[in-house]
């Protein structure tokens, strides 16, 4: 990638529309990120042994490829590894309590309409009337869409206890993600050359979250097999590469709001991911909200 002609697409409507490209396929990988973690296992192990496969990928980038951080660049990088390390621990914990189809809705729809407020103060961006009904539309219907599955589990199942939970969990998930969003736009855009603080910020996570899920496991009883989870975390963390790296350059040159809602449509490929592959329910309900979703993406792009 020429990194120059890519930093200099910022501000321009050609740049406009790369980022838009750039955020759907963030958010095409980003649900499906999502479901290697859910699918099988402990979600802390699968998280931790994907942010080791992309701290080890990055590494000799970081060291013989890309320029070092400036000084004020790893000051962002500190602050954006404790909250990276917070929505981790939140993410795991709400998808170890809660169905996939409910936690996910419910943290991904908290993310825009917060991001879009944030924006505005961080960045000065600008919204019409129309693009913030759109992206208060696009933001509660994702929630509504984590409700709507969790109507489904009859009042005396004992599961359902631990739905409200694995909810205010997924809300806290939600929260971190607004802010991670606008400290990590903000960190891309004074690093001189983007990918350094790309590559950084996957440098540093295999130094947060792992530790975390080690002790954890060196706790347990009864500890699992670790091959799965590296076999996972393989494909997570390559994965992972590619959804958050992604989300992050599309911000370099996008609208931080604009970009951070369009990326939460993942929402409609992991609603997919959940019926055909976990074998969730989908029905009319269900349809008519990832329509609602569709509609408030499409008023926040083509207003």
């Amino acid at each position: 990638m020429d990194i120059e002609w890519f930093v200099a697409l910022a501000g321009t409507q050609e740049g406009e529309q790369l980022a838009l490209g750039i955020a759907i396929f963030s958010a095409v990988t980003h649900a499906i990120f999502g479901a290697i973690c859910k699918s099988r296992g402990d979600p802390y192990f699968n998280r931790a042994a994907a942010n080791i496969v992309y701290s080890l990928t990055s590494m000799p980038i970081i060291l013989f490829v890309l320029p070092f951080p400036t000084r004020d660049v790893a000051v962002v990088l500190a602050i954006s590894f404790m909250i990276h390390l917070s929505y981790e621990w939140f993410q795991s914990a709400a998808f170890s309590r809660g169905a996939f189809t409910l936690v996910y809705p419910i943290a991904r729809g908290m993310g825009p309409a917060m991001t879009g407020v944030f924006a505005v103060m961080v960045f000065g961006e600008y919204l019409d009337p129309v693009q913030w009904f759109g992206l208060v539309l696009l933001s509660g219907s994702i929630v509504s869409l984590g409700f709507v599955m969790a109507s489904d589990i009859a009042a005396d199942n004992p599961a359902r206890r631990g739905l409200w939970i694995a909810a205010i969990l997924a809300a806290f998930t939600g929260v971190n993600t607004a802010i991670y969003t606008i400290v990590d736009a903000y960190g891309i855009r004074i690093t001189e050359n983007p990918l350094t603080y790309v590559f950084w910020i996957f440098f540093l996570g295999g130094f947060g979250f792992p530790v975390v899920v080690a002790v954890r496991w060196y706790r347990l009883a009864e500890r699992p097999a670790l091959k799965p989870y590296a076999i996972r975390g393989f494909f997570a963390g390559l994965i992972g590469i590619a959804t958050f790296g992604s989300m992050m350059m599309a911000t370099r040159i996008g609208k931080v709001a604009e970009v951070a809602a369009i990326r939460e449509t993942s929402i409609i490929f992991a609603t997919a991911i959940g019926y055909f592959f976990f074998r969730e329910t989908l029905d009319a309900k269900r349809l008519f909200v990832i329509m609602l979703i569709a509609f408030g993406a499409i008023l926040i792009e083509y207003h």
